[in-house]
């Protein structure tokens, strides 16, 4: 499969910073075609860009990076919604199991900044790449937003990674909008929100938001808030 990326002209991209979360899922469509990917973590929120793309797009190919190290409740969430929705759920693991990876390393995310990075690497990073190359994937819609981080302040809505593009039709919603779109389209939160998670990831790095802590904090231990899959360095040459 070609994961060659279709020439975009630059000045298209400035009404996409403008336009609503369906037009930019229609433009990434329209754009890429079959080479356009979703990836979800079923995470807190996971069901509105679930729901949004599979509606406009049905059958998309959704990539599940599953760590190994999820909490059960997002196994049982991830299990709904994919029935749910109809998903075309693509999911891949860490070519190491978790057993054999703290047999070999330890555990990497007790190891600092550092491990960190080893660790997401293993398990997010190089699976992501994986998923990229073997659906050929030249675009991805993700749904990161703004106000989830300040390291996600300046993201534009549509950008190129190495290889692929990547596009966040949700980008710049607040905490309002996503509520709203989930109670009209009668749709569920992660069940560990109501236990006081704002994000959910990997459940050795993931705290409840307490008191004096940003949303950010909640996640490595505010060590860092990006796993890797969002950042600009760091993969092959199939990453973001």
């Amino acid at each position: 499969m070609s994961l060659e990326t279709p020439p975009i002209d630059r000045e298209s991209l400035a009404p996409l910073e403008q336009a609503a979360a369906t037009e930019r899922v229609r433009w990434a469509h329209e754009q890429f075609g079959t080479g356009l990917v979703l990836s979800t973590s079923f995470g807190v929120q996971s069901a509105v860009m679930l729901h949004l793309v599979n509606t406009l797009i049905p059958g998309i190919p959704v990539i599940f990076i599953d760590t190994g190290y999820l909490f059960p409740e997002t196994y049982r969430f991830a299990e709904q919604l994919s029935e749910r929705l109809d998903l075309n759920l693509k999911t891949y693991h860490p070519l190491k199991s978790a057993a054999h990876q703290e047999a070999t390393y330890g555990k990497l995310w007790e190891q600092g900044l550092a491990g960190l990075e080893q660790y997401n690497k293993l398990n997010k990073v190089e699976p992501m790449n994986r998923a990229v190359k073997e659906l050929g994937a030249t675009a991805w819609l993700s749904g990161l937003r703004r106000q989830q981080a300040s390291s996600r302040l300046e993201r534009p809505v549509a950008q190129k990674q190495n290889k692929t593009w990547k596009i966040y039709p949700i980008l710049d919603w607040s905490d309002r909008d996503i509520y709203k779109y989930l109670s009209e389209n009668n749709l569920p939160y992660h069940p560990l929100w109501d236990q006081g998670y704002v994000s959910v990831g990997d459940w050795h790095s993931t705290t409840k938001l307490s008191e004096g802590m940003q949303a950010e904090d909640t996640r490595f231990g505010g060590l860092k808030r990006e796993c890797g899959l969002h950042e600009a360095t760091g993969g092959t040459d199939y990453q973001i």
